[in-house]
């Protein structure tokens, strides 16, 4: 059966495609040459989670289940605005069909704040991380569920040379076990199945006593209150990609001190 990642990667290599042919790959490296020095993810992250959370706060106009997250969709204002509640990274989405997404969404909030900031995307060609690089990413997304292992060598050691970090994206112990032995000490656990996209937080709960310890557990989606965040902290799991729950309210800036208000002073597993 035909799953939803299944139609993205079909619409994306076509994608990829079309863009190599428009713009030949020595421009893109011109233009990642000349972005900013990469501002270190995986480093702002490790010194959160020291005396709190560390938070990757979604930028993000869409998804394909419930339509625009907001009428006033403005990816400078939220990056500010996530800053100004105590984020770590913006993740910004730049995929168009399926979340509105556009490339330059990652540009204007990499500008906006001093944050280093996850281009969110399906990436399957190293000249995507090179674009991501050009764009102002400082990390880029990895998501095991849709590429094999030489793929994600390939893209990670890719990131690497143009000095950004990797997310490895999991949801499953199989995916996990592939992505331990990637480089990337980064372990996003996706709490949404990316086939029938059924949210539950058991994912974390379950694999999180797998991750080698030298790993920064990422909890992602499912998300909604402090609870939930000292919950998975629990686990193992100090980092938090959060989107829509944010996203959706007036003021993200206080929701955003709001749900990082409580963290778990225990660092300690279950």
């Amino acid at each position: 059966m035909t799953t939803i990642l299944d139609r993205i990667k079909t619409y994306k290599l076509d994608e990829i495609a079309a863009r190599k042919a428009q713009q030949p790959l020595a421009n893109v490296e011109a233009g990642a040459k000349a972005a900013p020095a990469p501002r270190g993810f995986a480093r702002a992250l490790a010194d959160a989670v020291i005396s709190g959370y560390g938070l990757i706060a979604e930028i993000k106009k869409a998804t394909p289940s419930r339509g625009q997250s907001r009428a006033d969709f403005n990816p400078p204002a939220l990056a500010r605005a996530y800053e100004a509640g105590g984020a770590t990274c913006p993740s910004v989405l730049t995929d168009t069909p399926s979340f509105q997404g556009a490339d330059e969404f990652l540009t204007q909030a990499h500008q906006a704040t001093k944050l280093p900031c996850l281009r969110k995307d399906f990436i399957y060609d190293t000249y995507q991380v090179t674009e991501a690089r050009a764009l102002h990413a400082d990390c880029i997304l990895i998501i095991m569920a849709t590429v094999t292992d030489a793929q994600a060598a390939e893209l990670e050691a890719a990131a690497t040379q143009w000095g950004m970090d990797t997310l490895i994206e999991v949801h499953d112990r199989a995916e996990l076990d592939r992505a331990t032995k990637l480089k990337s000490r980064l372990i996003g656990i996706n709490n949404r199945n990316l086939h029938s996209f059924e949210v539950t937080l058991d994912t974390t709960r379950q694999l999180s006593r797998y991750v080698p310890e030298d790993c920064l557990i990422v909890s992602e989606s499912g998300l909604h209150s402090p609870a939930d965040l000292a919950d998975m902290a629990r686990y193992g799991a100090r980092c938090f990609l959060i989107g829509e729950s944010l996203m959706r309210q007036d003021d993200v800036t206080a929701a955003t001190k709001a749900i990082l208000s409580k963290p778990l002073t225990s660092q300690g597993g279950i």
